[in-house]
């Protein structure tokens, strides 16, 4: 069975940027699934549909801060972004 790990290490056509999306997201749907909420009972919780959490989980629609921030939130989670200076490269 292949896994999330074994994916990612194989991937190269997903941009950095969407990575760190899709890391975020996977990591906040496993947390779900780890507390042993369904998608209907945590849509319930953080004010959403089933069918919008589904696509958001699926990937299917790209999620904004504000709604990642609102599914963390419903984790008991925050999220916390960092700006810092670009790593120069010779």
């Amino acid at each position: 069975m292949k896994t999330w790990k074994s994916i990612k290490a194989n991937q190269t056509a997903i941009p950095k940027e969407e990575m760190s999306l899709i890391d975020t997201l996977s990591f906040l749907q496993a947390q779900r699934i780890k507390q042993g909420i369904t998608q209907t009972e945590f849509a319930k919780r953080i004010n959403m549909t089933q069918p919008q959490l589904a696509k958001i989980e699926n990937m299917d629609s790209t999620p904004t801060l504000a709604t990642l921030n609102k599914y963390a939130a419903g984790l008991g989670l925050e999220i916390r972004l960092s700006i810092s200076p670009l790593m120069e490269t010779k």
